[in-house]
Formats: structure tokens, sequence, C-alpha cells
């Protein structure tokens, strides 16, 4: 979960010149109140508070908010949580808005983070946060989790309302973190039937995911009626992750032969040949062709290549664009050797997830879903401001540090990157 897989990540789109084709933005630092949108103050002041050289001082409440072996303290840990914060909130403030249609935040999608603790790396979630903002234009939010570990946080912060459907394909059972997302676990009062979860075994493959996640997402749309789509894009779901146990391959295509007739199971007469697309980005690429407001994120992912590789493919399906499978030269180029191919294969764990076990999950969900009358519906209220900005004392502030609000929202490139044109640092003359 090291930064460093996020720089691989954005080096890779950098190199295929997807930048291109999107506008870049350097998001805000959450301040410490809009992080207490969800989460404790307390909470939020600790983290603030707290340093690896202090840690030691702090044991009750490093217990107390879950903070140690899988949570460690470190150097900046504060700033690291107000940027992938801030850039899930300042997507959905662009959605709200209608200046996008679908906001990417690769850094964010911690979606274990709970209001009062820490939990799986996760310290503030942003995802949580972010539907916050969401709800503020957009009476229903749908949120749908494709990590290989069941989206907790996210489900028991909405698992009351009906306003936030969650929705969450993971492995399950076997002591699996987090231990939770069990198919019967629905949501609770005016939240009944508005938390779905697809528990899975070991090993599921691509067209079995696929196809479940398809079906599902197309009755919970029809059903639930979205007005925006929140979309966790954790890449540990993928074959070959080190905490990970599917075969997911990032983005497989399987041909098959179809006819009219057969012979013991032997096709004859072939009409024509079908492709069909299955994998991680089949699922983002049929989340896109609903054509609502999109909002992506990261989470998971433990072999970082591939991390790098997934999301970078994910861009390329949300811009319609279609990248070779030769990765191009980048600064990381050494650890996607020898082959520096794109696409990965599918995994070769055993599939514990058999036909009938899939199609009872399948069932229970879709009778849960039938449960649900129609979608549900707001009173309308004042809208609340999008930005507060906290009352400062300038004097107080790094003089390096005071770039106001309005200044960073319209630095569209940054400048510690390679850009075309005026931007480019590479080619600035130097007086």
């Amino acid at each position: 979960m090291k930064p460093h897989r996020l720089c691989m990540a954005h080096h890779l789109v950098l190199s295929y010149e997807l930048h291109k084709k999107m506008e870049v933005y350097r998001p805000h630092k959450a301040y410490p109140v809009e992080l207490a949108q969800f989460h404790s103050a307390e909470y939020v002041e600790f983290l603030h508070r707290i340093t690896p050289d202090t840690q030691h001082l702090f044991s009750h409440e490093l217990a107390k908010y879950n903070l140690g072996e899988d949570c460690p303290v470190f150097e900046n840990l504060f700033e690291f949580c107000q940027i992938y914060a801030g850039g899930t909130i300042d997507a959905a403030r662009r959605l709200n808005n209608q200046l996008c249609d679908i906001a990417i935040n690769w850094a964010g999608g911690l979606h274990h983070a709970k209001k009062c603790e820490a939990s799986g790396f996760c310290y503030i979630n942003d995802l949580v946060l972010g539907i916050l903002e969401l709800l503020k234009y957009h009476a229903r939010v749908l949120y749908i989790d494709i990590d290989v570990h069941h989206g907790d946080g996210v489900e028991e912060a909405f698992y009351f309302t009906d306003r936030v459907m969650t929705v969450s394909f993971h492995k399950f059972g076997d002591m699996f973190f987090p231990g939770t997302g069990d198919v019967k676990e629905i949501g609770e009062r005016e939240g009944k039937y508005y938390a779905i979860n697809v528990p899975l075994k070991d090993g599921i493959d691509d067209t079995s995911f696929t196809r479940l996640f398809k079906t599902i997402i197309s009755k919970v749309v029809e059903t639930y009626v979205p007005g925006v789509i929140v979309l966790q894009c954790g890449a540990d779901s993928l074959a070959g992750d080190r905490l990970g146990c599917f075969n997911l391959s990032i983005d497989g295509a399987y041909i098959f032969l179809v006819g009219n007739g057969s012979i013991d199971f032997v096709v004859v007469n072939f009409s024509f040949v079908a492709t069909l697309f299955a994998g991680h980005a089949e699922c983002v690429r049929f989340v896109k062709k609903f054509n609502l407001p999109l909002l992506v994120t990261g989470g998971g992912g433990y072999t970082k290549e591939n991390v790098a590789r997934c999301w970078t493919v994910e861009t390329g399906v949300l811009l319609d664009t279609e990248l070779p499978n030769e990765i191009p030269e980048n600064e990381y180029i050494k650890y996607f050797a020898p082959e520096c191919s794109l696409r990965i294969p599918t995994g070769h764990i055993e599939n514990l997830n058999s036909k009938s076990y899939l199609s009872t999950i399948k069932m229970q969900v879709l009778e849960n879903l039938r449960c649900i009358q129609h979608a549900p519906s707001v009173q309308m209220q004042e809208v609340p401001p999008d930005f507060y900005i906290p009352d400062f004392d300038e004097d107080e502030q790094n003089p390096d540090e005071r770039v106001d609000q309005h200044t960073q929202d319209k630095q569209i490139q940054r400048d510690d990157e390679f850009y075309e044109g005026d931007n480019d640092n590479d080619h600035m003359e130097v007086g």
C-alpha cells in the first residue's frame, strides 16, 4: 500500500499519453473539519497529532483507534490522508457541479476505515466522504466494490439508510479479512435490503465473475435507479496478488464458436464466432455503459506492477482508448520486465465456486432486490455548501504554502511532471 505503487500507475498512464485525453487536477488537502463529516473529531485530531517519534507515549490511544500492525504510524501520515481524501472529495464535487462525467482518484478507495478507528491500512474513509458529498445533489448513490476484501467500512457507514446502496463482490470465509460480507448482511431499518454482499470462494475465474457481476449490477441499476455511481476498483482481486486468491485477468477476451446444434457437446454447423470480454476491466467497462456520473477509485492491490497495469488499462477503458500490449518506456519499466506487457494471464488457483453455489448466491441477491418496491425518494432541502474553509491566522502559516483554493483549482497540470507545450518543464529556458 506504499505510495510507490501509485507513482508506478501514474507514470504508466503518462507513458501511454492518456493524460492528454483528461484534465489532471491537484486535489486540495482535506481539512480536519471535512474529515470529521464522517469520522469523529477526536479520531481526526489524534491522526493529526501522532508521529512515529511520539507514538510510544500514546499506547492507550493507539489501541483505541486500532493503530499498530495493519495500520502503522508513519511520517506524514495525516498529510497522506488529507491528500487521498481530498482527491475523492474534489472528484465528487466536480461531478456534482457537472464539470465532468467521470472522475478518477486511483489514490483513493480506502474502504475499511471506520468512524472512530483505522482498519486494514485505511485511516480515513475517503469513499464515505465522497458519497456524503454526492448525497448533497443526488437522492440515491450506488456504491460498487470489486476489491477482494469486503467493503465493510462503506457498508457500515450507510447500513441504516436507503440513500446509498452498497454492493460488494469479495472473498468470504476461511477467516479472510475483514471477516464480514455474508450474503445475509442486507442492511437494517430504513437500509434493509440496501446492502448487497456477493461472497465468493477462492479461485473464481473471469467468466464466472463477470457473468455474476453483470447480472447483479444490471438488476441493481434497474431497481434502485441511482443518480450517480461510485466504483471501487481494488486490484487485489487480480490473479497473482500477494494477498488475493482470485484468478481474474485484467482484461481477458475469450473466443467462442457458436453453432445451431450439438452432438455429445461438440458444436456443429458453426454460424459465427463470438468474443466475450471478461475480467477486472470488463466490470469497469460495463458500469461505464450506464452513462451515469461515475466516480472511480483505487483500493487494495499488493503486487504493485499489476496494480499499475490494471489501473492504466481501466483508465483507457474509461477513455474508450485501446492500449497496445507493449509497455512504452517509462521510469519504472524495469518492474514490468522481462515481458514488458500490459496484460496478465489468468491464475491457476482451483476454482472452489461451483455453478450451484454461484447460482444460489445470485438467486438470494435477486430475491432481496425484489423486496425493494421502488426507488426511494428524498425530501427536497437546502443543499449544504461545498467548501468549508476554516479561519486561520496567516502569520502562523508557512509562507511557502500560501496558495488560495481558487489558484489550486485553476492549476490543472502539475508543475512537477511532463507535459507538452508551455507546461513542458523539460524544455524550460533557464536564465
